[in-house]
């Protein structure tokens, strides 16, 4: 249910000091389900609708661009304070980050059911529209896959267990994405996602503590608990690094990262470029943005590093895969009106940015 507030729709029950936050979070796009969880259409779908584009996910691993539901059931809570981040935080707004975990909670069950409720209100608005497919808009009515991540920390969710199985119940599959400082969650899981994900621009304490600035004691040492979680895991697992050029690129990062995965032993490794986009363009510099050839030529170091190949690319998102296996296990049925190559200066899935709202 939502109420008014300076003509400003926001979630109800939501702490006064939060609502500086949801508020910019609203101006933003972002579609609140509940008091803590937000939805919002990326720019890979609205392409996937408009014109047959799909992202990354895609090309890997099958995931019908139009069919995502992009979301956090963690939005005004992370443990990072990253230097790359592009996401409103509550200091951006001068909210104090005292809680390092969540004071209120919404039931799994109610947040799918209005997740879903939401995307089908987000994908209503093409019906009817010149550029669309009536049988991409059917079936856009009916999402096949949830990606946890958006923003915020996913794993502060307490019942985060019980909501991923709450998706697998309506026949969907799930991307975790975390930044791995809960490994006593991921552990205890009910229901492993359908793919994990842990995101990471560091390869030793030093780095973690200057770029990703932690805010809760030992976050380096539970990301390592983390990694050496995740051959543990029967689902197929993916080290995620945001390559920041000037960084994280030279041969001591990359040693580092080789040895994060000789602990981790993931399935995949995703390489893909920082975009200089939001509040990060006042923390980094262009510069700092690689070209797709520049991931390509790390990505191919840290192939020789780990023994990983690689097996994939996507030119408009700035992304390289390397694999234990020669083809990525594939999650979805794929593109449905047949993978179609983006125009290779795209931002791809990070192009939901838009200039006039982010702080």
């Amino acid at each position: 249910m939502l109420v008014q507030r300076r003509q400003t729709p926001i979630p109800e029950g939501v702490p006064e000091k939060w609502l500086p936050l949801v508020e910019r979070m609203v101006k933003q796009k972002y579609h609140f389900v509940g008091r803590h969880t937000v939805v919002k259409k990326c720019y890979w779908t609205h392409r996937a609708m408009v014109d047959g584009r799909h992202c990354y996910k895609c090309k890997f691993y099958g995931i019908e661009s139009h069919r995502d539901i992009q979301m956090s059931p963690s939005a005004l809570w992370c443990w990072n304070a990253c230097m790359h981040c592009w996401r409103i935080r509550p200091a951006d707004v001068s909210v104090d980050m005292d809680e390092t975990k969540m004071p209120f909670y919404d039931d799994p069950k109610l947040l799918v059911d209005e997740l879903i409720k939401a995307h089908r209100r987000l994908m209503s608005g093409y019906k009817g529209h010149p550029k669309v497919d009536p049988k991409l808009v059917e079936e856009a009515m009916n999402p096949a896959h949830v990606t946890l991540s958006l923003t915020g920390e996913p794993t502060l969710y307490p019942l985060l267990g019980d909501l991923i199985k709450e998706v697998h119940r309506r026949g969907m599959t799930t991307f975790l994405v975390t930044r791995g400082v809960r490994p006593d969650i991921l552990a205890n899981l009910d229901e492993e996602p359908s793919q994990l994900y842990v995101s990471l621009e560091a390869w030793d304490k030093r780095s973690y503590n200057y770029f990703t600035r932690p805010l809760v004691p030992r976050a380096w040492e539970l990301t390592l608990e983390t990694l050496e979680l995740l051959p543990s895991f029967t689902n197929p697992t993916v080290l995620r690094i945001t390559l920041v050029k000037g960084f994280n690129d030279h041969d001591e990062a990359l040693r580092g990262f080789a040895k994060l995965v000789e602990i981790s032993k993931p399935t995949y490794i995703e390489i893909k470029s920082y975009m200089w986009l939001g509040a990060s363009r006042y923390r980094l510099s262009k510069d700092n943005m690689a070209e797709h050839e520049y991931v390509r030529k790390v990505g191919l170091a840290l192939a020789e590093y780990t023994g990983y190949p690689l097996i994939g690319e996507s030119k408009a998102s700035r992304v390289v895969l390397l694999s234990t296996i020669p083809e990525p296990i594939r999650l979805g049925k794929g593109c449905p009106l047949g993978l179609k190559t983006p125009e290779p200066d795209t931002i791809g899935e990070y192009d939901d940015y838009d200039p006039d709202t982010m702080p």
